[in-house]
This record gives C-alpha cells, structure tokens and sequence, in this order.
C-alpha cells in the first residue's frame, strides 16, 4: 500500500474555501455579493484590448498603481496590488504572522480569515461581534498580547453589514500597539452612506502601522477579474510583494480595473441604484419582523439560527440562492430589481416558519 504523502495535519484538517452556491439559470444568484451590473462597454473593450495573452504582465501593474497613487494622494510604492484583496490579506498575513503569533479578528466575518491564519502557521483570536452585528473594538483592542502580529477589522463587515465608526476605530488604533500590523478591510466602502462609518483613505498616513485593503471585484463588477488593492507604507506593501505569486494581476484586470477609475463616477451611479434598492429591501424585511443589521454593504443579514439550513432552502425554493452560515443565518446580497419579489416572498415564508 501507498504510505500518504506528509501534510501538515492543521493544513490537512482545514477545509478549502467555499464559494457562494451556483444558481440554476431561472434563480438568481444571491450567494456571492456580485454586482449584478454587467461592466461598461467602455471597461469591455478595455479588455478585448489587451490581448497580448503570448506575454507577461507588467508585475507591478505600473499604469494602475500609478493611477490609485494619483487617486488617494499617495506615492507608488505606497499602493500595491493583486489577485483581489483576499490574495492581499494572505500576503499580509504571511508577511506578519508565523508559528506562535496570534492574529485577531471579529467573528463572525469574512469565512475567508481562518484559513489564511492557519496557512500562514499563526493562531486564530475570534472575538464576538456585538449583538448588533458590529465589531467590538475594545474587546478586539483587550485581546492584543505580546504575541499579537496582526489585527483585521472588516468594515463593513461581511456578512452583518455593520461598520466601524470613526471615533470608535481612532480609539482602537490609539489602543494597539504600534508594531501591529492592521488590516482595514473595506471591500465593500464604495457602498457605505453612513457619514460616521470609519474611512480608510484619510487614515493611513497617520498610522503606519495601518493599511486599507480594497477590491474591484464588487462596486466595480470585475469580480471575475480578480483586482485587489492596498494602501500603506511602502515598506509594509514590500513585505506583503515579497510573499505574493509572481505575476498574479493579469494584463486583462489591469487594463479593466484603469478604465474602471476612468469612468468611475458613471460606475459608482450604479452603486447608488443598488445602495436604494439595499435599504428599500432592508425596510421592507424590519416591516416582516426581522431585524436586520444596519446595511451599508450590497447585501442584508438574516440571523436565522438553528433554522438556518431550512431558510436557505425556502428561498431556494422561490428561486432565489443565498449564502448559509450553518446555526447562524443568511446573506442575501442585492441583486437584480426583478429578484426583490422573490426574496421578499421567501423571507416573508421563512419568518412565518421560525416564529412557530
């Protein structure tokens, strides 16, 4: 018999990344929290553009980081990029955590936090959201030891929708130390309408130990094109480059994600459509009897608890798929306008099951 090759057991117990559930082409698809806008014709023919698929990219996509320095008022080094942000927050965390160390986070959020933590031989700190769905960030600041390397706030966060304020999270950077690193993740900031939530862009330069993390993947539709970014110090970009696989931006997201930032003022009017639909679904779940979670994402969270499994299928039943998180609840994400009936109409059918 075959001896099994050696892995490392935390590696070999860890179970692979999860996406949303794919739809059957009469469903709409609510799992993933993609914009349901196709990309501009101008962004398409971007693409079509480079065509050059015989060559390497540009490893640092120069013309982009160059671009995002502009737009955020910082130098080129100090803008990195990659395959979406979670390659980023991988990179980070591997440049910052090993065995022993301990990385902090809030949990519930993004499904994607654990497994990078283990990958990188780091320990795993969860600490509970609020019973508003928001981070708690004096008990995230209480849980920073001398072993802490790295601290990830999700705002908004995924899947609640909360966000942090701006007071709250100054008092939090105020509270870490500064040899710790923090990761700002805001995958979804393009989508946020309240005055109050924390905004990265304006604090990087005054913390350096912190840096932003940003995608085009969601305001910006080129989820398939796996465009991330981070702003920070440059020697923290540095580290975070010197992990990441070579060559991981392609000509394609590069050239799609610089037309985006060309026409991003006709994109973001799209996000401004999906931000009226958001809060008009959200009122329409709070006058069912849910109570739903300050949205400022493109999505809404339902704590269906036990009956999470059973929720998940109901609306799969109305057509409509959505992303369970088994004993805890669902995410929606807003979609397509013609989707709303039928995620009312499951919600409605789901509130009146679990209120038995």
């Amino acid at each position: 018999m075959t001896t099994p090759v050696r892995l490392r057991p935390e590696i070999a117990a860890l179970p692979p990344y999860r996406q949303g559930k794919q739809a059957s082409p009469d469903a709409f698809k609510l799992s993933s929290n993609e914009n349901p806008f196709e990309p501009l014709p101008s962004v398409v023919e971007a693409v079509r553009g480079a065509v050059s698929l015989n060559r390497y990219p540009d490893a640092s996509a120069t013309a982009l980081r160059t671009a995002l320095a502009t737009r955020f008022g910082v130098t080129v080094d100090e803008v990195h990029v990659g395959a979406g942000s979670v390659s980023l927050l991988a990179q980070f965390v591997l440049a910052a955590a090993s065995v022993g160390d301990e990385v902090v986070y809030a949990w519930r959020s993004f499904e994607a936090y654990p497994g990078l933590v283990t990958v990188a031989g780091a320990t795993s700190v969860q600490v509970p959201l609020r019973a508003d769905g928001g981070h708690d960030l004096e008990a995230m600041a209480a849980a920073v030891t001398d072993r802490t390397r790295v601290v990830i706030v999700c705002s908004p966060n995924n899947p609640t929708g909360t966000t942090v304020s701006t007071s709250e999270f100054e008092s939090f950077m105020a509270a870490v130390p500064d040899d710790v690193l923090v990761l700002l993740d805001e995958a979804y900031a393009e989508f946020v309408t309240d005055s109050t939530a924390v905004d990265g862009e304006t604090l990087t330069e005054l913390h350096p130990n912190l840096v932003l993390l940003r995608t085009f993947s969601k305001a910006y539709g080129l989820a398939a094109l796996r465009v991330g970014y981070a702003i920070g110090a440059s020697y923290l970009l540095d580290a975070a480059r010197a992990t990441a696989i070579p060559l991981a931006v392609t000509e394609q997201g590069a050239a799609a994600a610089l037309a985006s930032l060309d026409h991003a003022d006709e994109l973001l009017a799209r996000v401004d459509r999906i931000v009226l639909l958001r809060d008009q679904v959200r009122r329409a779940l709070i006058d069912q009897g849910w109570t739903v979670p300050e949205a400022q994402g493109n999505f809404v969270w339902l704590a269906t608890g036990e009956h999470t499994a059973t929720a998940a299928q109901v609306f799969a039943d109305h057509g409509v798929v959505v992303r369970p998180f088994a004993g805890e609840g669902v995410r929606v994400t807003i979609g397509e306008p013609s989707s709303v009936d039928k995620l009312l109409h499951a919600a409605q059918q789901v509130a009146d099951l679990t209120s038995r």
